[in-house]
Parts: structure tokens; C-alpha cells; sequence
């Protein structure tokens, strides 16, 4: 199973052999679904943790945002060092980075200690999802890489979604602290694991990394907006609506004109940090719009039902999360047909259909004003899961493999990075909603049908691909 030095070429262009595929691939899924889920995985245990520490919940909310900060304004620089140094060894010592911070999360004495090693968490975080779909196009050949990349997807689709239930479990039987622990045999073994089997690819040692200034310009740009973003999604009250609604100005002004240099600087580049090279391939660019809003569009939902369930519908917790489950079990059961089709129909097809259905669904369930039966609000969540389950692949696989393989790496750092923008966006979409409209006054389902909306221009974004 083990790969030679002298053999990565080979390796990048034909896949690797079964079995060692399947371990590869049994190593790069389960470290995706332990960093996509250690992004919501803790929103369940705040007010555990705001109470053993005897914090505030605003301070609290930085154990989630120091994670998702740290994975996004690192994601780019990340991808840059896998094209540079190898997507495996930069996909392990991320892996490494990760399971020493899960180390820390559970030792840390104090509430800005666990900030921190949730930040470390979120860099090691950053290491493995950059490269993550990069080494996908690695393990399979060409010939049946649209089944890799929709296992790849359903993975990440099921547990951006999955987190609250896998907490909701640990914490009915342990205090917050078990849901680090139980990531560290994971990690251990993943270690080892991806050490053997993940593919070697050829790199571009000789070719000058990224300068420092780039590197700090990119965090402080992805930061700033970052931020601006949650002081507009935390707006409380009209003296800190106007408070806040000034910091978040001054935040995004200055994220914006750091980015207008940075992005400036970038132009020219061949092979430039934040890829604005692969944003000049027409279909590439609609893809990363694409995904941008669809899952804004996800994120805004799927906040918003436990809302529309619990105070609007007056069902129970068990009934709610029942009625939820069906979302990601949709994408399960729908993803491997996406993963077939991909051959068949066009990518631009085949996602605007998938997201032409999450609209519809997301249109119901905004109607479903008045409680309606379980069957009818569970065959619209249905609806929502797959249309989700059959745009993903297509506009993941799209994204992956319209630039050159050599930008593989840059590739799959924006694959990361639109994602996490979509779901900044609509977690804040969905904080100016309940500003405005309250959570017992309509807000779930005005963030519902605001939702269907961002789900229609994604399907927009995805035909026009057809004209690309």
C-alpha cells in the first residue's frame, strides 16, 4: 500500500489501485466530516460551556467564530502550500494540528484558552479541507472521479447539517468536554491511516511561494468581512443596532479596501494565491457563484426550521429533530445518482434541476405557515435534501476539474472557501431577518422564503453555465 517517492506522476494521473482507493478514500471522508462537524458540533454545548466557565454568551459565540475565522482566512494559504509542498503532507499536518488542539479543547482551564485552541483547531482545520477535494482528483481516475467527488459532497452535505444531533447524543450521556475527546482515537487513526494510503502529487518546490504580506493581506481581508459579518448578525435592540451597525461599516470598509489591494496585487500572478486566474474561466466563476448562494440558501434554512417548528409549529425537540433528519437523509439516499448522472447530463443541467427543487421545497415549507401534517412538511424537507443532493457533485466536480490539474490545489481551496462564505452569509441573512421580524412574528418564515429566493438565483447561476 505504500506509495514510492519516485511515483507521484504516475499517481496524479491515473489514480490510485484498489484497494488502496478505497482506504485513501476511507481517509480524506472521514477527516472531512470530522472538520466540517467540529464547525457546528459545539453550538449545543454554549450554554454548557458559558455556565462552567461563568461567561457571558456573547464571549461564549467565540468558541464557534474563533474555529470558523481561523479555517476560512487560512484555506487559500493552505492550498497554496499543498500545490507547493504535496496535498498529502499538508493534508496530515493539518490532521496533526487538529487532533493536538482537540487535545487542548479539552484541557483548557478558561474560556479564552479554549477560544485559542478552538482557533488552533480551526487551522489544522484549514490544512486538510484546502487539499481535501485536491487529493479526490488524485485517488480516482478520470474515468469515474464524478463518483469520488459524490461521495466527497454527500459527506460534507450531511455533516454541515448533522452536527446539532451527533452533540445532542454525546451531550444526553457526557459533559461538553467528550465531544473533543472522542476526536482523538479519530485522529490518531486517520493519522496513520492517510499516512499510508493518501496519494503523493507532483509539486512545485522550486516555483516562490506566496510573500508574507500576501498571506497576512488574505487573513486580514477574509477576517475583517468575517467579522463585519457578526457584528451585523448579532444586532440586538436599536441602541446596539446603530452601535454595531457602525462597527460592522468600519469592519467591512476596511476588509474591502485591503482585498481591493490585495486582489490588485494577485491580478498579474501566474499561479496567485487567491486564484483570480481561475476566476477568469467563465464556467469556474459561475460555479463558485453557484455554490456561494446555494449554500447561503441552506445555512439560512436550516437555522430558521428548528424556529418554525419549535415556536411556530409547537412540536416537541424529538418531533423536530425527526422531521430535520429527512433534509440529509434526502442528500444521502440522492447524492450516489448525482455522482452516475455526472457522465451522462451536463453539469450546468444537471444543478440547475437540483436547485430548481431545493427552491420549490424551501417555497412549501415558507408557506407551511400554520402547522401543517408531518407527511407534507417532511416530503418538502425532502424535496429541499434532494435538489441539494443532486446540485452539489456536479458544481463540485465542475470546480475541480475546469482549471489545469497543476491548480488543483487552488481549485479545491475555493471549493472550501465558497462554502464557508455561503454559510457566513446566510447565518447572517438570517440575523438581520430576526432583527427586523422577531422569531415569533414571522422571522423563520420570511428567512424560508428568502432562502427559496437565494436558491433561485443559484439555479440561475448554474444554467447560464450552459452558455459558458
Amino acid at each position: 500500500m505504500q506509495n514510492k517517492v519516485d511515483e507521484p506522476v504516475a499517481v496524479a494521473a491515473d489514480g490510485l489501485p484498489v484497494p488502496q482507493r478505497y482506504w485513501a478514500m476511507v481517509a480524506i471522508l472521514l477527516g472531512i466530516a470530522l472538520t466540517v462537524l467540529d464547525a457546528t458540533i459545539v453550538n449545543l454545548a454554549l450554554p454548557d460551556i458559558t455556565r462552567d466557565f461563568g461567561a457571558s454568551p456573547a464571549a461564549a459565540v467565540w468558541v464557534v467564530n474563533a474555529y470558523q475565522l481561523a479555517t476560512l482566512s487560512l484555506l487559500l494559504p493552505c492550498a497554496s502550500l499543498g500545490e507547493r509542498l504535496g496535498y498529502r503532507r499538508v493534508y496530515l499536518a493539518g490532521l496533526v494540528v487538529f487532533t493536538l488542539a482537540s487535545l487542548a479543547c479539552v484541557l483548557a482551564p478558561s474560556l479564552p484558552l479554549l477560544a485559542s485552541a478552538r482557533a488552533l483547531q480551526g487551522v489544522g482545520a484549514a490544512g486538510m479541507m484546502a487539499v481535501n477535494a485536491a487529493l479526490v482528483r488524485l485517488t480516482y481516475p478520470v474515468s469515474v472521479l464524478g463518483r469520488g467527488i459524490a461521495l466527497n459532497s454527500m459527506v460534507v452535505a450531511t455533516s454541515s447539517v448533522a452536527g446539532p444531533t451527533i452533540a445532542a447524543l454525546v451531550l444526553s450521556v457526557a459533559s461538553w468536554p467528550w465531544l473533543f475527546i472522542i476526536q482523538l482515537p479519530l485522529g490518531l487513526l486517520l493519522f496513520f491511516l492517510g499516512k499510508r494510503a493518501l496519494p503523493f502529487n507532483p509539486v512545485k518546490a522550486a516555483t516562490p511561494g506566496p510573500r508574507a504580506s500576501e498571506v497576512l493581506m488574505n487573513v486580514a481581508m477574509f477576517s475583517l468581512v468575517f467579522l463585519a459579518a457578526d457584528a451585523l448578525g448579532a444586532r440586538r435592540g436599536e441602541a446596539a443596532d446603530t452601535r454595531m451597525l457602525a462597527v460592522a461599516a468600519l469592519l467591512l470598509a476596511a476588509g474591502v479596501a485591503i482585498g481591493w489591494f490585495y486582489l490588485r496585487r494577485m491580478w498579474r500572478q501566474p499561479a496567485p494565491l487567491f486564484p483570480v486566474d481561475l476566476l477568469r474561466i467563465p464556467v469556474f466563476a459561475l460555479s463558485m457563484c453557484t455554490s456561494v448562494t446555494a449554500f447561503a440558501a441552506q445555512t439560512l434554512a436550516f437555522i430558521a426550521l428548528p424556529f418554525l417548528l419549535l415556536e411556530g409549529h409547537g412540536r416537541s425537540h424529538f418531533e423536530a429533530g425527526l422531521l430535520i433528519t429527512v433534509w440529509p437523509a434526502a442528500i444521502v439516499l440522492v447524492a450516489p445518482l448525482a455522482g452516475r448522472l455526472i457522465a451522462r447530463v451536463r453539469g450546468g443541467l444537471l444543478g440547475g434541476i437540483g436547485l430548481g427543487l431545493l427552491a420549490c421545497g424551501l417555497a412549501l415549507l415558507a408557506a407551511f405557515a400554520d402547522a401543517p401534517s408531518g407527511w407534507r412538511f417532511a416530503g418538502a424537507l425532502f424535496l429541499c435534501g434532494a435538489g441539494f443532493g443532486l446540485f452539489q457533485s456536479p458544481n463540485n466536480h465542475i470546480i475541480l476539474t475546469s482549471p489545469p490539474l497543476r491548480r488543483a490545489g487552488a481549485a479545491s481551496g475555493m471549493l472550501g472557501t465558497a462554502r464557508l462564505t455561503g454559510q457566513s452569509l446566510g447565518a447572517v441573512l438570517l440575523g438581520l431577518v430576526f432583527s427586523a421580524a422577531g422569531v415569533h412574528d414571522g422571522g423563520p418564515g420570511i428567512a424560508l422564503a428568502l432562502a427559496a429566493g437565494l436558491a433561485a438565483a443559484a439555479a440561475t447561476f448554474s444554467l447560464l453555465r450552459l452558455r459558458a
